[in-house]
């Protein structure tokens, strides 16, 4: 019989290690459970602020990020391979041949039809002489081509900048806004501060106290407002701009302006030669030019050249040899005789739309004549409202001091002091307003004569 082996017995100390690494485990698995996802956690909350120091920053970023600039820029480089493809057909095409084919029953009565196992390999050229022109233009069509996705390109980048200084202008002026109605805001209730002390002491009466408090409350919305004012702003600036909705977003400049000569003649001159949408119609023109050009190709006379040069054999073993060999060389001619009148109506719609390339591109020119005017005269409007404004801030003050003295002395109304106050503001406001109306007239003027500023940030450091 097997003899039954008695149970190890430990020791205290031993035991007590046991118990010691039951111990290290438990706090280990406890840190690893608890305390890291906890930091991951916190680490993920961890707030990331981008800050837009200028102007610059904002369109270069909106520019570099824009989906639909991405996927022109893609069409230009299309372009670019269409040039190619247009290109290629000035080229011979060659073409390396190969075939096997098994015959059943191959005559032999003196005509050679073949071999039972017949064996091909061989070089054919292929070159166009004369399509009439279509190949040219073409060629003509892929070159312009270019240059329009090219342009639009531009056009795009206009349009993304213009509403970058848009979005950019509006958040400086919603954040002077805030500042002024917060201003009145802090001036109101100081003021209602002060009028229930007086209230309190006798010295001013229950109807300056109630009207002063409803003047606080009148504010309250209108800087709720501002606030909101703010924050929508900054949402579409992120949208923009294509910063993460989770992340701040803080604009370090303020609203200010440059003053610009007004030339409207200058204006004028460089918008017809710079704007992408007037280079656009022209060469829409030269497309539809060149289009008649392929029209009449398909009623001309087509000429190709082409050679064969082939090696012919029923063993694959002595295929290469001159005893196999041929070549074959010559032309086809192909004249167009009747098409039932189709070259005809190609040709007649192309010049019709040749036509309408000229009526559009002058419409265009009228248009942006139009809105060069438009924007000289919100230019000039809006420095005439920055000019009668900002001589009125020092004096719209000094009736807020002289209102708060006379009331202090008994010579003045509470609602003398509560009307100043929001004259300030008002003042105030519609010179921000003005600022802001300047800038988008300057931007409008940019976008109309097709300036960008970050082509011309690269001319500067060329220079």
């Amino acid at each position: 019989m097997d003899k039954e082996i008695p149970p190890k017995v430990q020791s205290p100390k031993q035991k007590g290690v046991g118990l010691l690494y039951s111990i290290v485990l438990w706090v280990f698995f406890s840190f690893i459970f608890l305390i890291i996802p906890q930091n991951i956690a916190l680490s993920s909350d961890v707030e990331v602020t981008i800050t837009i120091p200028s102007l610059k920053e904002a369109v270069s970023l909106a520019i570099k990020n824009n989906l639909n600039i991405q996927m022109q820029e893609k069409e230009v480089g299309a372009a670019r391979a269409d040039i190619m493809k247009a290109q290629s057909i000035f080229y011979p095409q060659a073409n390396f041949n190969a075939s096997y084919t098994h015959n059943d029953k191959v005559l032999n009565q003196n005509i050679f039809t073949g071999y039972k196992n017949d064996n091909i390999l061989g070089v054919s050229l292929a070159q166009s002489i004369y399509s009439g022109g279509l190949n040219i233009a073409t060629l003509r069509q892929a070159q312009l081509s270019l240059r329009t996705q090219e342009e639009t390109l531009r056009s795009k980048k206009l349009d993304v900048e213009f509403e970058a200084k848009r979005l950019y202008f509006g958040l400086l002026l919603a954040y002077e806004t805030e500042r002024i109605t917060q201003n009145l805001f802090d001036q109101a209730k100081a003021h209602y501060e002060d009028v229930k002390h007086k209230n309190e002491q006798g010295t001013s009466s229950r109807f300056d106290l109630l009207q002063s408090k409803v003047q606080v409350s009148k504010i309250v919305p209108e800087l709720v407002k501002a606030r909101n004012a703010i924050d929508l702003t900054i949402v579409d600036l992120k949208k923009l701009l294509r910063i993460n909705m989770k992340e701040k977003l803080t604009v370090t400049d303020r609203l200010h302006y440059s003053y610009i000569d007004i030339n409207e003649g200058e204006f004028l001159k460089i918008a017809y030669l710079e704007q992408p949408k007037m280079n656009l119609k022209t060469l829409g023109i030269d497309i539809n030019k060149w289009a008649i050009q392929v029209a009449r190709s398909s009623n001309l006379p087509q000429v190709n050249v082409n050679m064969d040069y082939t090696y012919r054999s029923s063993n694959l073993g002595n295929m290469i040899d001159p005893q196999h060999r041929n070549w074959s060389s010559g032309f086809t001619v192909s004249v167009p005789i009747f098409d039932g009148f189709s070259s005809r109506a190609k040709v007649e719609a192309a010049k019709l739309r040749y036509q309408e390339a000229h009526l559009d591109k002058e419409d265009l020119i009228d248009q942006i004549a139009v809105d060069i005017k438009q924007a000289c005269l919100d230019l000039r409007q809006a420095q005439s409202i920055i000019d009668y404004t900002k001589d009125n801030i020092s004096e719209a003050k000094e009736a807020l001091k002289i209102s708060e003295v006379s009331y202090d002395n008994g010579e003045g109304t509470n609602l003398d002091i509560l009307d100043a106050q929001v004259s300030l503001s008002q003042v105030e406001q519609n010179l921000a307003s003005g600022i802001y109306d300047y800038l988008m007239a300057e931007a409008f003027l940019d976008k109309t004569m097709g300036k960008l500023s970050l082509e011309e940030a690269k001319n500067e450091k060329k220079v």
